[in-house]
């Protein structure tokens, strides 16, 4: 144990290096000094999975903590909470409980709860006498006492981490890809299985590993569950039925996200189904950020302890197999998933009592608060410059993809910089938050109804397809968000500006919810084949079908007729005046044998009274 002490302490303070020069030099011997007792009191206890848990977050206290201290040491900026103290404003309000309750939730939005939390202590033990402090003394430390039974437990995690690193390896093989046009002659791999499944087999596991550690119901764990994994299964049935192989593409890269969205939303809903209040979702928000986060560094340097590993190899002549690749990125990668979950929600704990880590927090802030007027800026800006370029989206659709990620960007920037907004700000400096974010709502509503309308020209102009109505319909759901922000802001009282967004936020991620599950079970049934009509058709045909967008128009070398494909039928079209009457081109015709031409069974004429239709001569 005295080696495993000192090693971990050797490495602790080489890693102290990192940090600017005066920070280290100010606070270098109190933080080794801090490791070192918190690390010998673990391995004393002989808690071996509780020493490892406490590595972990250190390491990550410390890359955060590394980049924000570099950051104020560089642009010598203050971020949030970096030296701020609660000691005189507790002070102040030690005896007016609704200002300190009011002042303990901004410490807490701000990340501050420790600082918060060491005043009181101070203070209390200065005024001993003093009843409200007493009561927060002890409320907070019940708090903190609930918030140190936050024990990883390993036993579980461990298999269940495994479990789906497992099915992320095996699916990721080429074996299971899936193909669009299955079962045809032009059938071709499209993407991995593990793309489609990886999002549904992740939630089952961090479900069941919460559930085991809470000991809770295992009927809702089942049905939260199955949510996400009834949606997989369902894409992976119905998406050759959802029409020709561009569509099927579509729907296919489509689903992707979106089961990924539902896969996050059950998880949500699990965590909320007893706390539905608005704060309870917003910590639930906050969290999932968190471990989206962390699970982005830790995937980070795995890859990069990997990429070097395979680099030295390589150097060798050695190669890895693309089964042991698999194993590392993909294995590798499941089991991250449901480590970082482990490590950063604590399910023992209610969503409105999870501990936000404050070094998220404080970079987030300062992240927000840099965005927010730069977005404004370059909204008013963009603005001012689309009469000069209008008809850029309406031509260019790169360009109208640009504006819709752009769009998703800002409406995430909105709830972010309302949800990490710095505490204690004043009266001043609140009202010009507050401003800044309604602008950039307004600005951003009417960039969202610009590009709406270019995709729905484009649409009416060529055709519908999954990605457009996708779109479509996601444009509309953030024109209504945002006309819901606005509303509920002009409505409710100013001192209340916050509330009503959260208000607005909650509202908002229930519809987003309902559309995307929505538009996974709507597509395929919108731009479906009728597979009864297409598997007696001749297999040259049917691959036609399943590769040429509409109409299909059909004819055989040694013959003057055209047919129109419909229904499974071949409709006769009269003549060319017909042909071009109905917006044809010739590029749409397809040639096929003449006896698979024959096969196919007459429908009706174009137009209807054209006579007895005649038969492909060859």
């Amino acid at each position: 144990m005295p080696f495993i002490l000192a090693l971990c302490c050797w490495f602790y303070e080489r890693l102290l290096v990192a940090y600017p020069a005066e920070f280290k030099r100010d606070y270098g011997l109190a933080m080794a000094q801090l490791f070192r007792d918190e690390a010998r009191s673990h391995l004393v206890q002989g808690k071996t999975a509780v020493f490892i848990y406490f590595l972990i977050r250190t390491a990550f206290d410390l890359i955060k903590t590394i980049f924000i201290e570099h950051i104020e040491s560089t642009f010598n900026v203050n971020l949030e909470g970096s030296t701020m103290s609660y000691h005189d404003s507790v002070n102040s309000l030690a005896d007016k409980p609704k200002e300190l309750e009011h002042l303990y939730h901004q410490a807490k939005k701000a990340g501050h709860g420790n600082l918060f939390k060491q005043a009181i202590e101070d203070i209390f033990n200065s005024e001993p006498q003093n009843q409200l402090l007493s009561a927060w003394y002890h409320r907070l430390n019940y708090a903190t006492s609930q918030a140190k039974l936050f024990v990883v437990n390993w036993q579980w995690v461990i298999p269940l981490a495994i479990f789906n690193g497992y099915w992320f390896w095996l699916l990721s093989d080429g074996t299971y890809w899936i193909q669009v046009n299955p079962g045809q002659q032009s059938a071709t791999d499209f993407l991995p299985t593990i793309f489609l499944w990886g999002a549904s087999i992740s939630t089952l596991f961090i479900l069941i590993y919460f559930n085991m550690a809470t000991q809770k119901s295992w009927v809702k764990t089942a049905v939260f569950s199955l949510v996400p994994v009834a949606l997989a299964t369902f894409v992976q049935f119905i998406y050759p039925q959802s029409g020709i192989r561009p569509f099927q593409e579509q729907y296919l890269t489509i689903s992707i996200f979106h089961l990924t969205v539902m896969a996050w939303v059950s998880v949500g809903a699990y965590l909320l189904f007893s706390h539905r209040d608005a704060k309870s979702r917003m910590q639930v928000l906050l969290k999932s950020m968190e471990i989206f986060i962390v699970l982005g560094v830790f995937f980070t340097a795995l890859s990069i302890f990997f990429g070097i590993t395979i680099g030295l190899f390589a150097a060798l002549d050695i190669e890895f197999s693309d089964s042991l690749l698999r194993l590392i990125y993909g294995g590798g990668g499941g089991l991250l998933i449901i480590i970082t979950a482990a490590i950063v929600y604590n399910p023992r704990l209610t969503p409105a009592e999870q501990e936000l880590n404050q070094g998220f927090a404080r970079l987030m802030t300062v992240i927000m608060q840099a965005l927010l007027p730069l977005t404004l800026l370059v909204l008013i800006i963009y603005i001012a410059f689309i009469p000069a370029n209008f008809r850029a989206p309406f031509d260019n659709r790169d360009v109208l993809i640009t504006y819709n990620i752009m769009l998703f960007a800002v409406v995430g920037l909105i709830i972010g910089a309302t949800i990490f907004r710095p505490a204690n700000l004043s009266p001043i400096r609140e009202k010009w938050v507050k401003r800044m974010i309604i602008g950039v709502a307004v600005l951003t509503l009417i960039v969202s109804l610009y590009a709406l309308s270019a995709i729905i020209f484009r649409t009416i102009n060529d055709r519908l397809t999954p990605n457009r109505l996708t779109i479509i319909g996601w444009n509309i759901v953030n024109i209504g968000f945002l006309i819901w922000v606005l509303a509920l802001q002009f409505w409710g009282t100013p001192e209340a500006w916050v509330d009503q967004l959260y208000k607005a936020f909650s509202q908002g991620t229930a519809v987003y919810a309902i559309y995307t599950a929505s538009i996974i079970v709507i597509l395929p049934l919108f731009f479906g084949i009728n597979q009864g009509q297409i598997e007696n058709l001749p297999a040259r045909i049917q691959d036609i079908v399943y590769t040429e967008p509409s109409p299909v128009l059909l004819k055989c070398a040694s013959s003057p007729h055209i047919y129109l494909l419909n229904g499974g039928e071949k409709r006769w079209v009269e003549d060319i005046q017909t042909f071009n009457e109905r917006g044809y081109v010739w590029g749409d015709v397809n040639f096929v044998s003449c006896s698979d031409l024959q096969s196919i069974p007459d429908g009706a004429t174009i137009p209807i009274d054209a006579g007895s239709p005649p038969q492909p001569e060859g």
